[in-house]
């Protein structure tokens, strides 16, 4: 075991992640008292980092006592002491460098002091911020990422589904006559496949797209197949299309650039099964541009986010247009939008609503937290699949890059699940101009 350090929590690491006290194992862990007075600012809402504010608030309160500003408060046995820093530090090292007394400068003026009041110690300062950490190290602070949900592994989202060569021509013919599949075993690669994983087979006179089916343990052929006017593209989309509509898997992630048709596809496979379910709901949580506060906007709380949610009802537009305008397709929607049984709106707003029965789509889920994600599953009741979409390329949180947030968490935690699937698209069939602008700028 190595020498006991001292850490100092940046308040972005404390909203990403309220449980951050249990990550530190035997060392010691120092509070900035301007982090909690700007986890004050944080408390009233209704978004996840409001509800960590308020969370850790509420941790702070049963650890509190006398000793939390001179000697500390233990937080367990094999762990170190969580510590309140009370005094404001501005030494003269910060005032050379930056000039305002903002709450980043004041963390940095805590850590600094910390780092000389045990110079045998290491004092390492923990933020999500990249620039408060490149501040950090420009005054010889040691200072790292906040990575105890970080997913070290990304290479799956780099590349399109896996393609296995040299397959035997009996089999793909086989695959195609056989209506219940061929068992994993048969195949030479049945140990490089996780449940649920798509691929394309070829051999020297044909190919075939194909499923590990977990719940058969066969390799089954995937056919292409049209979703309420939707057709899939391209063999990524056929294989997305395909886990959508697969009653058995009830938790699909289907990541991908702009214009690869994460959500056009996941919306017409909702809409093809809407007799399974008594509900559709489609989500996307409110990520606010340009510091602009939803408070300020006109209107009243559904006028404030519709036109965040403005993309799914694009999406239900265009499926519209591939159906016949007087078709029972259509009828279908009208009736489900008039029903309430087809949802379209902020994620804060399904807080507290049943998730029996429901087909969920969650929409830029790469902007949820790890512990989002997790609250969001934990509610499905019987009979829901919940479908996560997102780029994890086009993050707009500013506490989550692509190695920690939820989409990419889940994914890797819960991939080699029987009911779990996860498909890669890689070519966006938006428009030629929207694929060369994903490509290239």
């Amino acid at each position: 075991m190595g020498s006991k350090k001292n850490f100092v929590l940046d308040t972005n690491v404390i909203l990403h992640d309220y449980r951050c006290l249990d990550n530190f194992e035997e060392n010691d862990i120092y509070i900035p008292i301007v982090v909690l007075e700007e986890l004050d600012r944080f408390k009233k809402g209704n978004e996840q980092i409001n509800f960590n504010a308020r969370q850790f608030a509420r941790e702070i309160d049963l650890l509190a006592d006398d000793n939390m500003f001179k000697e500390g408060v233990s937080l367990g046995e094999g762990r170190g002491r969580l510590f309140i820093i009370a005094k404001n530090d501005f030494p003269k090292e910060l005032e050379d460098t930056f000039l305002t007394k903002i709450p980043d400068h004041l963390i940095l003026g805590a850590t600094l002091a910390l780092s000389k009041r045990f110079p045998e110690e290491k004092t390492i300062l923990v933020s999500k911020d990249v620039n408060l950490r490149m501040k950090a190290r420009s005054l010889g602070i040691l200072a790292e990422d906040y990575i105890t949900d970080k997913v070290t592994n990304i290479d799956i989202f780099e590349r399109s589904n896996a393609v296995f060569d040299d397959i035997a021509p009996e089999q793909i013919d086989a695959l195609y006559s056989s209506h219940e599949g061929i068992d994993i075993d048969e195949f030479p690669f049945r140990s490089d496949v996780e449940p649920n994983e798509c691929f394309v087979l070829k051999s020297n006179r044909a190919s075939a797209l194909a499923r590990y089916v977990a719940a058969t343990q066969k390799v089954e052929r995937i056919d292409k197949m049209r979703a309420f006017g939707i057709e899939p593209r391209n063999a990524e989309q056929t294989f997305a299309l395909n886990v959508l509509l697969d009653e058995n898997v009830k938790l699909v992630a289907v990541t991908g650039r702009a214009g690869t048709g994460k959500t056009l596809l996941a919306l017409a496979a909702a809409l093809q099964q809407h007799e399974l379910y008594e509900q559709i709901l489609l989500a996307r949580p409110i990520v606010a541009l340009a510091n602009k506060d939803l408070g300020a906007l006109p209107g009243d709380a559904q006028e404030k986010v519709a036109p965040y949610m403005q993309p799914l009802f694009d999406n239900l537009n265009v499926i519209r247009r591939n159906l016949s305008y007087q078709g029972p397709e259509v009828r279908v929607i009208d009736q489900l939008q008039k029903d309430g049984n087809l949802i379209i709106e902020a994620l804060a707003f399904i807080r507290g609503r049943s998730l029996s029965d429901t087909y969920f789509i969650i929409d830029e889920a790469q902007n949820l937290t790890p512990h989002e994600i997790k609250t969001i599953i934990t509610r499905a009741g019987e009979g829901t699949k919940i479908v996560f979409t997102g780029d994890i390329y086009q993050i707009d949180s500013p506490y989550l890059d692509m190695q920690s947030n939820g989409l990419v968490y889940m994914i890797d935690r819960m991939k080699g699940q029987d009911i779990f699937a996860h498909v890669n698209l890689i070519k966006g069939e938006r428009s030629e101009l929207s694929e060369l602008a994903s490509n290239l700028l």
